[in-house]
């Protein structure tokens, strides 16, 4: 339907009448003539098509007034509401980049690969998936620090995710888990939002930072985030060495107990993914949270009309311009 999106300017339509109305006519020069019998009766068809131009001379001019108001007015057309989906989440990812994450104890197609990048290819796909969603990003080793805010645009947090790399936030071999649940805190507390998520991942245990990671969960607790943790890394792998073959633990930093109070503290999940197919699984675990209910948000598509009644009265314009014109030129 048509819509004028400023209606109130058709209010000074009468403004030129109202000027006609309440100002004095122009003073008419008084001219001596010489007065011949009859003459009115000779100019008599004269002074009908003059009154006839006239009123078309009106007529175009009251019509271009018109359009033009209109066109200042600014007519749309609205479309049917469109239903917009909106979950209602906001959802922050943490992901550890110490350097314990480049252990290559993962398989992607039968080929060895170290943690991050596992949990890049998995991720990925993970957000992706959370349509609705306001996605954030936080990276975390010796310090932690927001690479992306919350948004709709998935595909700008999956670019830097993947840009992200091993020692990017510090070269020294450490993790401050406390310190990336306090900045999550931190910002998701700002949202006016019910549903607050942090899914946080690590393959260590808490070494670095200004706060616990026990103190920080207590503060999620406050403001009602909850937080969702993964520890990552294989149990056993097998080294081949100059004296044969033997099992290792390269999980052995892993602080399981940590990550299990912090999930039990803030009402969430711990996970263990110990392969690729392990991590998949969690993130889509992770998929089956319930959103919050919304009020649903509709979206009306807006096409402007305004400049097919601007059209119409530069053309009458251009119209009344030429017949005074040629009208002055012709009297001349």
């Amino acid at each position: 339907m048509i819509h004028f999106y400023w209606p109130w300017f058709f209010l000074i339509l009468p403004f030129p009448y109202l000027l006609r109305v309440l100002l004095p006519e122009a003073t008419k020069n008084k001219q001596t003539a010489l007065k011949v019998p009859f003459l009115e009766d000779f100019l008599t068809e004269n002074k009908q098509k003059i009154i006839r131009a006239n009123r078309k001379f009106l007529t175009l001019t009251v019509l271009a007034w018109i359009f033009l108001i209109a066109a200042i007015a600014r007519p749309q057309w609205l479309d049917e509401p469109i239903e917009q989906t909106v979950s209602g989440r906001d959802l922050m990812l943490a992901v550890d980049l110490s350097g314990s994450m480049n252990e290559k104890d993962f398989l992607i197609n039968n080929q060895p690969v170290n943690r991050l990048l596992a949990t890049k290819e998995v991720a990925t796909k993970f957000i992706r998936r959370r349509i609705g969603d306001r996605i954030g990003l936080i990276l975390f080793g010796t310090h932690a620090y927001l690479q992306s805010p919350l948004t709709f645009d998935r595909e700008t947090v999956i670019k830097l995710l993947n840009e992200s790399f091993i020692g990017i936030t510090d070269d020294r071999p450490a993790t401050s888990i406390g310190d990336a649940i306090g900045l999550a805190v931190k910002r998701l507390s700002k949202e006016k939002i019910n549903s607050r998520v942090l899914i946080l991942l690590t393959d260590g245990a808490n070494t670095a930072g200004e706060i616990s990671p026990l103190k920080a969960a207590e503060l999620a607790k406050e403001k009602q985030l909850k937080v969702y943790t993964i520890g990552v890394g294989a149990d056993e792998i097998i080294i081949r060495d100059f004296f044969g073959s033997r099992a290792v633990n390269p999980s052995k930093d892993l602080d399981e107990k940590t990550l299990k109070e912090i999930a039990k503290i803030t009402g969430g999940r711990y996970f263990r993914a110990r392969n690729t197919e392990a991590l998949d699984e969690i993130y889509k675990v992770l998929d089956t949270l319930e959103p919050v209910e919304k009020e649903k948000q509709y979206f009306r598509p807006t096409k402007e009309l305004y400049f097919y009644p601007l059209a119409i009265a530069l053309l009458l314009g251009t119209i009344i311009f030429l017949i005074r014109f040629f009208n002055t030129k012709n009297i001349n």
